[in-house]
């Protein structure tokens, strides 16, 4: 279903830390990667083309997650930082040329209140078109929760504490909506994806046959909301899954995998809505790779 496309990006000495993850701008054709290391700037911009554009650096330690938000007036870039410092536990907003513009949660303070909000490292973000928020909290720290959060950064609902049960985590690593009013969460290390209703915070259902060998770390929908695409890290591999019907979340269905090299570790993924592709942010390889869909 997909192949590399080797040309991308053209110049790969660009990518100079460790590559945590990716988010694709479709709307204006541009590519965001947030990269760790000391000494490396931490967001890297390129072309869909693989041309380097840009970097920035301002008040980012660790990013984690990243999202490119587009509505009607502008784009926004959002970016989880799980960072020990004193831009730490926070989820930010930036301009696409890394103006800082917003943060949620309480900078170098990790926590789990919500007046005022506070995270311990947010692991990933996904921001709608209305501005409703959704925050998975966190990769390895003391909360394991799902939150949704409204235009104004109030907590609309939460749902999960750290736990093996229906709607409790184990490090809840990815989160993303389709367009039937289903938030999807890659719940990593009790090795499934869980589904809650967007509006309520109702559990839905859970998928766990899909990762008896390496639980999920991402979760992103294809243009068409047919598959999701699911990176599992340790064993090196993309899972392609079939998206449940609406009104029903069964059971997991696994369509097609591509197969990655040795110690690439994919960690998170981003998905072009328009073109189809699947970009791959490799923590092992310390790169992003590019699969196009086999037409």
């Amino acid at each position: 279903m997909y192949k590399l496309d080797i040309g991308w990006p053209k110049i790969p000495e660009y990518f100079t830390g460790q590559t945590f993850c990716v988010a694709v701008d479709s709307l204006h054709g541009l590519v965001y990667v947030g990269q760790r290391g000391d000494n490396v700037p931490k967001v890297l911009v390129f072309s869909e083309e693989g041309y380097f554009l840009y970097s920035w650096n301002n008040t980012v330690e660790m990013p984690h997650g990243i999202f490119v938000l587009n509505t009607a007036t502008d784009s926004s870039v959002w970016i989880t930082d799980v960072g020990t410092g004193k831009y730490g536990h926070t989820v930010k907003q930036y301009s696409p040329s890394g103006k800082l513009m917003q943060i949620l949660g309480t900078p170098g303070n990790a926590g789990s209140s919500l007046i005022p909000l506070q995270f311990d490292q947010p692991a990933e973000i996904f921001v709608e078109e209305s501005g409703d928020i959704y925050v998975v909290d966190g990769d390895g720290g003391m909360n394991n929760r799902l939150l949704k959060l409204s235009n104004d950064y109030k907590e609309i609902w939460l749902t999960g504490t750290n736990g093996t049960g229906i709607g409790q985590f184990k490090i809840p690593h990815s989160v993303t909506v389709d367009p039937f009013g289903r938030v999807w969460v890659a719940d990593r290390d009790n090795k499934r994806i869980q589904v809650f209703d967007k509006v309520t915070g109702e559990w839905l259902g859970s998928w766990s046959s899909c990762f008896s060998e390496d639980g999920p770390y991402s979760v992103r929908f294809t243009g068409n909301y047919k598959h999701l695409i699911v990176a599992q890290l340790n064993i090196n591999r993309l899972a392609v899954l079939a998206a449940p019907p609406v009104g029903s979340i069964g059971d997991c269905v696994m369509v097609n995998t591509v197969q990655l090299a040795d110690e690439t570790k994919p960690h998170l993924v981003d998905v072009d809505m328009k073109s189809g592709a699947v970009y791959v942010a490799e923590i092992g390889a310390q790169q992003v790779q590019k699969y196009v869909p086999l037409s």
